[in-house]
């Protein structure tokens, strides 16, 4: 099972998180993409702690993907330093996983 993987991110504006989704779904790249939000995220950058309204991303797909949706994200995300993050998927519903890699083969 471990591969199979949720990739995560944030972006500023829904309609930034959604159109992502729609082009990593689109493309094949993701199952599925969940687009939460708003979420309150504080942070330091270059010197100074901001708090900003962002929207977050969780993305749904297979190991095999992971290096084309990272240059993907890279590509489209609106942020200078965008955050990317893997979670691996221990373990879930056989039918579930066999749907995720239906959908990005």
């Amino acid at each position: 099972m471990s591969s199979y993987i949720q990739v995560m991110t944030t972006v500023d504006t829904k309609e930034a998180a959604e159109a992502m989704a729609r082009r990593l779904v689109d493309e094949k790249l993701a199952a599925c993409v969940q687009v939460s939000g708003p979420v309150e995220s504080t942070y330091r950058w270059k010197g100074a702690v901001e708090t900003t309204e962002e929207w977050q991303c969780n993305i749904k797909t297979d190991q095999h993907h992971y290096s084309s949706i990272e240059k993907r994200i890279k590509e489209i995300h609106p942020y200078e330093l965008p955050e990317i993050i893997v979670l691996p998927i221990h373990n879930g519903s056989r039918e579930y996983f066999d749907w995720i890699r239906e959908q990005v083969t």
